[in-house]
């Protein structure tokens, strides 16, 4: 079945960076474009980041363009999200997604604070 399996939150200071991978089995990964979210306390969940399936294409939510960037690897099945300037509002628990179906990992904690 399909699986998806986040890794990388943390504890980080304002300014500072954190990877996010998203280990994925279970579907032909390189056919699927795939996608970040974030939730934080008392907030809908929100998109942050997409990727198509070849990698070519990427797009970011305005509150984190210039600061996050995506990529994947399709030979290991894996997205990445590398999160460089961090601010204290990036906490959140972060999510990835497979873009068609509705098919979500259980998510990793990144919190942002001094």
């Amino acid at each position: 079945q399909v699986q998806l399996v986040e890794s990388g939150g943390g504890l980080v200071q304002p300014g500072g960076s954190l990877r996010l991978s998203c280990g994925a089995s279970g579907f032909a990964f390189g056919a699927y474009a795939m996608s970040w979210y974030r939730q934080a306390p008392g907030k809908e969940r929100e998109p942050v980041a997409g990727i198509s399936a070849a990698g070519g294409t990427t797009s970011y939510a305005d509150s984190v363009k210039g600061r996050f960037t995506i990529s994947r690897d399709n030979v290991k099945s894996t997205v990445y999200l590398q999160m460089n300037s961090l601010k204290v509002e990036d906490t959140a628990v972060y999510y990835c997604k497979r873009n068609r179906g509705d098919y979500w990992g259980r998510g990793t904690q990144v919190t942002v604070s001094s």
